[in-house]
């Protein structure tokens, strides 16, 4: 063992390379990377975790990505090259099923989670040392802070001196909107924090057709270079609805009118309670100049149906005809009966949200500012992904719930319905 370590600190530099020196060092709670692709973040992030782990008895480290089929191609795989290239192989016991990694000499481990099977990640123990370290990689992933609350809560409790407590988080900076920007890149300087951005122009180990490939980013696809390139934030790809724009508009005006003549009214109520918020869509479709106009929105936590009723009619919409999730018959009933007498169930069936995407997508989305709700999911709302990290032809279980209402409210866009302005 010390002749290994003694031969990896001597060549250290030449393993990991350069541009990540305050990432390496730092000890404090919470290091989040932010790069575009080929940054080295991941690798950098791998070959810390390895080294670190045999240079400090006792530690062990958490890996967590949102879906856990996703880990074996991208982070385990990630750990094991990092292995090799450190020349320790012959230390580190890995298997695939389970997925798992073993320190020989002294038996600390590498624990792989995903968020998707939350009743595996509560209580986290280890047989040797101290669980001290995690990794969540591409931590954009991770949709809801109080997510990663939960996991961040694994890492805790007193370890030795010689140990220190910290998460990582490695991302792609595809949204602004992200509650990591916030919590992470916005706040004033925080001895705890290292916020950091990367981009491929500090990987020494690409060769000169790698950089071609962004060089002609840079000239063909300056949107997708900003992002994908320099590691700044933003959306390059994967976005469901790009044909949307935050305006103001005032609907009850005579000039808007004027301009708008054949207006359709579309109201969509998709029920939640305690993870979910219930969302009320509110827009006016205009068929003649392919405009959806977004105008306001109910979105709240903990409504109850007597909740929701009211708070409808407080905002003057209880005659509107309002599509409503049908897989919720019962509540729908409810409210009927209670006084929405036009509240009717969504039709759905197959295909019905790639259908409804696909008929929103030929329109364009103006979005009133204080739709502040909508604005952040329709930023949020993209494509999923595969085990491959290729994009699927269904959107993310997430930021959807106003899409969805959005999608019941504009099943029958094409009959009339005569909506009040007053």
């Amino acid at each position: 063992m010390a002749g290994n370590k003694i031969n990896i600190d001597k060549h250290l530099i030449e393993i990991v390379g350069q541009g990540y020196r305050d990432f390496w060092n730092f000890r404090g709670r919470y290091r989040v990377v932010k790069g575009s692709r080929a940054s080295k973040k991941s690798k950098t992030a791998a070959l810390w975790f390895i080294y670190h782990m045999m240079k400090h008895a006792g530690s062990n480290t958490l890996v967590v990505r949102k879906v856990f089929s996703t880990l074996k191609d991208s982070c385990f795989t990630e750990l094991k090259w990092a292995i090799e290239r450190l020349g320790v192989s012959g230390l580190w016991k890995t298997t695939e099923s389970p997925l798992s990694m073993v320190f020989i000499p002294t038996g600390q481990r590498i624990i792989f989670r995903g968020l998707d099977d939350p009743l595996k990640n509560t209580s986290l123990t280890v047989k040797v040392g101290h669980l001290c370290w995690m990794w969540i990689e591409e931590a954009y992933e991770v949709l809801k802070e109080s997510d990663f609350d939960t996991i961040d809560e694994s890492i805790r409790g007193m370890v030795p001196t010689h140990l220190f407590k910290q998460v990582t988080l490695t991302f792609n900076p595809w949204n602004e909107k992200s509650w990591i920007k916030k919590r992470f890149f916005d706040c004033d300087d925080d001895p705890n924090i290292l916020s950091k951005t990367t981009n491929y122009m500090c990987n020494e180990f690409l060769d000169d057709a790698d950089y071609a490939l962004f060089l002609d980013m840079k000239t063909n696809n300056p949107k997708r270079y900003k992002v994908a390139g320099l590691g700044r934030w933003g959306l390059s790809e994967g976005l469901v609805f790009d044909n949307f724009k935050e305006q103001c508009f005032d609907y009850k005006s005579k000039a808007f009118r004027t301009n708008h003549q054949n207006l359709v009214s579309a109201f969509g109520l998709d029920f939640g309670y305690t993870n979910d918020p219930t969302a009320l869509f509110c827009g006016l479709l205009d068929g003649d100049n392919k405009q959806i106009f977004v105008f306001d929105e109910i979105y709240e936590k903990g409504l109850s149906n007597k909740r929701i009723y009211e708070k409808i009619v407080s905002k003057g919409y209880r005659k509107e005809k309002i599509r409503a999730d049908c897989s919720e018959p019962k509540s729908i009933a409810d409210l009927r009966d209670m006084g929405l007498r036009r509240i009717i169930g969504a039709r759905k069936g197959k295909d019905s949200v790639n259908n409804g995407i696909s008929h929103i997508r030929d329109y364009k989305i103006i979005i009133h500012p204080r739709c502040v709700n909508f604005l952040s999911e329709i930023n949020n709302y993209m494509w999923d992904k595969d085990q491959f990290g290729g994009f699927i032809n269904r959107p993310i279980d997430g930021y959807n719930h106003l899409m969805d209402a959005m999608r019941y409210a504009l099943e029958d866009v094409l009959v009339v319905q005569n909506f009040s302005f007053k």
